[in-house]
């Protein structure tokens, strides 16, 4: 019950958003990244495109994986504390011939830095990282929370910046991992600050 009460009423409030896209939606395979505290206008802009969803299994997980089955999506169960191994072997499964979408700084942080889990996923499977920011006008920010969330209120100005497709070595040393991890954290970091 209260997993479909908070669908209803967040899709309800998304219906009211005025989203602009900075930069075109991904057609091809590829996996999304996105801080945790920015999921919301992503999770609702992506939901026509049936994406595949990386969701933690926990209280939290559960309750929101009834919003993304009513926006259109399909869960994958895991987190990088959680059934993490599993998860990752399905979404490289899965990621050429689906978009998949995942913060890499969830589901416990630190905000804001990602893990390496995106990365790897999109070197084994081939297909190249999309990194996207929501920024917008008319936000409650929830403080005290990890991810510092971000909702943003009824008829809220919202901007998605979208990077064009990074396409990753497959062979590369764990060196150069690392190092693409860090450049995926520094890419979501400045993406559309200069715009907005």
């Amino acid at each position: 019950m209260k997993a479909r009460l908070f669908s209803l009423l967040t899709r309800l409030l998304a219906r009211s958003w005025r989203v602009h896209l900075d930069g075109e939606l991904p057609t091809a395979p590829c996996i999304v990244v996105f801080w945790h505290g920015e999921m919301l206008p992503v999770l609702a802009t992506f939901g026509p495109l049936h994406s595949i969803v990386l969701v933690s299994p926990s209280q939290d997980g559960r309750i929101l994986q009834q919003l993304l089955r009513d926006w259109g999506h399909t869960i994958v169960e895991g987190s990088s504390s959680r059934g993490g191994k599993e998860a990752l072997e399905q979404l490289v499964a899965l990621a050429p011939e689906n978009i998949i979408l995942i913060t890499p700084d969830g589901p416990r942080g630190p905000a804001h830095r990602a893990k390496p889990g995106a990365v790897i996923a999109a070197q084994r499977s081939g297909v190249p990282i999309v990194h996207v920011r929501m920024r917008a006008t008319g936000v409650h920010t929830f403080a005290r929370s990890w991810d510092r969330f971000q909702l943003p209120l009824p008829f809220a100005r919202i901007t998605l910046h979208m990077s064009p497709p990074v396409v990753l070595d497959p062979h590369v040393s764990q060196q150069e991992t690392e190092a693409e991890i860090r450049r995926m954290d520094e890419r979501l970091h400045t993406l559309g600050a200069v715009t907005c």
